[in-house]
């Protein structure tokens, strides 16, 4: 699929450069708030009802990677998506500025420690990419180095696919403007000020960056064993949706199954 439009998000063809200016923010095509609203609720029941029969079937491992310029949304979106998935069989990592025992190893180490194993979803609140996003924005490492990372990516990517991990990649898409209103936001309500931060008017500067820099990595990252999906996501009511079904989509197409039961307790009356 070319760059194209699906009930799923954005899922740019591999091979194919992708410029996200190309696509709308603030996309909504045919549906209103209410319709998500009452939607979303039935997605997140089909979503823990896969997820207990992936974490019974053992087959698969997920590998749920979100990423997003700040403020996009990317906790909301796990608070929202995943509000009725239990926390047995899912789970969140967030990465934030390497420890030095982190730096002490190589750059995918912290990583590679966090993959799910089998039977779980694990999400990446921010990922392996902000190798070659915000050390690259912001010269932490030279060209030399974020320029051979694509393909660091992409053969671990694979490598996780070829053992069975599901590896689902989420960009979500706001406008600048949108962004300014959201920081604006976090500015005047005295119950979000907390998460504002000086850096961040410092980040926004470097909006053009950032998205040469996104552009680069869906473009060289996307393939189809870990495809992207771009999301717009200036409505958070219609990136939600989005979101869910991307991922039921996708768990549905893996045939799971419970396991046979013991035969020996076929017709066992418990006292």
């Amino acid at each position: 699929m070319s760059n194209g439009k699906n009930g799923r998000g954005i899922e740019p063809e591999p091979g194919k450069k992708v410029d996200i200016r190309d696509y709308d923010p603030g996309d909504t095509p045919g549906m209103s708030k209410d319709e998500a609203i009452e939607e979303i609720a039935r997605l997140r029941i089909r979503l823990n009802e896969l997820q207990d029969l992936l974490y019974a079937d053992e087959r698969f491992a997920v590998l749920f990677v979100l990423q997003a310029i700040d403020t996009a949304g990317k906790d909301s979106t796990i608070n929202s998506v995943f509000q009725e998935v239990g926390p047995i069989g899912c789970q969140v990592v967030s990465f934030k500025v390497p420890t030095p025992e982190e730096l002490a190893h190589d750059y995918l180490w912290r990583y590679r420690k966090a993959t799910p194993e089998k039977g779980h979803i694990k999400i990446f609140n921010r990922s392996h990419y902000e190798s070659v996003l915000v050390e690259r924005v912001k010269d932490i490492v030279p060209k030399s180095v974020w320029e051979k990372r694509y393909d660091d990516i992409n053969e671990w990517e694979d490598y996780l696919v070829r053992n069975g991990t599901v590896v689902m990649k989420f960009f979500l898409l706001i406008s600048k403007d949108e962004q300014r209103e959201r920081l604006q936001e976090r500015v005047d309500n005295p119950r979000k000020q907390w998460k504002f931060r000086m850096g961040d008017l410092e980040d926004r500067k470097l909006w053009d960056k950032y998205v040469e820099a996104y552009n680069d990595a869906i473009t060289r990252c996307n393939t189809k064993e870990a495809p992207w999906h771009v999301i717009p996501a200036n409505k958070k009511w219609y990136r939600d949706v989005l979101v869910a079904r991307a991922l039921i989509e996708k768990l549905e197409s893996l045939d799971l199954r419970y396991p046979p039961a013991d035969p020996s307790i076929i017709g066992l009356k418990v006292e």
